[in-house]
C-alpha cells in the first residue's frame, strides 16, 4: 500500500520501510490470520531484519494497528479527493456520491487483501485496535455523510433521509460487492461493477427512475 507523499531523506527511507512492512504484514495476515502470523515471518516477507520490525512497531499489534489507520487513511484520501473533484467540475452531489463509489473500487480493486482484512475486523470485538478502527471507520463514513448533508440542504436530496444510517450504507454496500465481485465474479470488470452501483445509487439515493 502507497502513501501519496514522502519527506525527504532519512524520513523517507523509514517510510519505505514501513511500507514494506505494511505490504508483509496485510499479505501474510490475509493468507493465514493475526495470531497464525509471526514477526519473524513480516521481517523476512519484507526483506528486512526483525529487529528493523520494532524499531518502526513495538509490537505485531501496533503494526497491524497503524495497518488499518493507513490503509483506511488512503480510502478516506480517495473518497474525499473525488467529492473534492466533482465539486470543482461543478457537478451536483449524486455524481458526487457516484464518483465516491468508483474511487472506493479503484481502491478495494488495488488493495483487495486489505479491504479483506478490513471488513473481517470490522465484525470482530476483542481486538486490542478496536477502537482505532471505529475512529478511522468513521472517518471515512463522515466523507460521505459531509456530502449527503451538503445535498440535503441544497435540495437534490430529501429532508427525510437518514444521513449516517445512508452514508454506513453506501459506504457497506460498496465493501460488500466489490469483495463479492473479487471473490467470486472476478471475470467481470471494474467499469462493469460500478455501472451496476451507480444504477442503484440513481434510483435508491437521487430518488430518479
Amino acid at each position: 500500500m502507497e502513501r501519496s507523499s514522502t519527506t525527504p531523506g532519512g524520513s523517507a527511507r523509514r517510510e519505505a520501510t514501513r511500507q514494506k512492512l505494511y505490504e508483509a504484514a496485510v499479505t501474510l495476515i490475509a493468507e493465514q490470520g493475526f495470531s497464525a502470523t509471526t514477526v519473524d515471518e513480516i521481517a523476512e516477507r519484507a526483506g528486512v531484519a526483525k529487529g528493523t520490525v520494532y524499531y518502526n512497531f513495538a509490537s505485531k499489534s501496533v503494526l497491524f494497528e497503524e495497518l488499518l489507520r493507513h490503509g483506511v487513511g488512503l480510502l478516506t484520501a480517495s473518497l474525499r479527493e473525488a467529492a473534492e473533484r466533482t465539486a470543482r467540475e461543478g457537478r451536483g452531489k449524486v455524481d458526487a456520491l457516484d464518483a465516491m463509489i468508483h474511487a472506493g473500487l479503484v481502491f478495494i480493486d488495488r488493495y483487495p487483501a486489505f479491504t479483506q482484512l478490513y471488513v473481517a475486523e470490522l465484525w470482530r470485538t476483542n481486538r486490542a485496535w478496536q477502537s482505532t478502527l471505529m475512529v478511522v471507520r468513521q472517518q471515512a463514513v463522515a466523507v460521505v455523510e459531509g456530502v449527503l448533508r451538503e445535498g440535503v440542504a441544497a435540495g437534490e436530496f430529501s429532508e427525510e433521509i437518514d444521513v449516517p444510517l445512508t452514508a454506513a450504507a453506501l459506504v457497506g454496500m460498496v465493501l460488500v460487492a466489490a469483495l463479492d465481485w473479487k471473490s467470486f465474479q472476478p471475470e467481470r470488470s471494474l467499469d462493469d461493477v460500478h455501472a451496476a452501483l451507480s444504477r442503484l445509487l440513481q434510483g435508491r439515493v437521487s430518488g430518479r427512475r
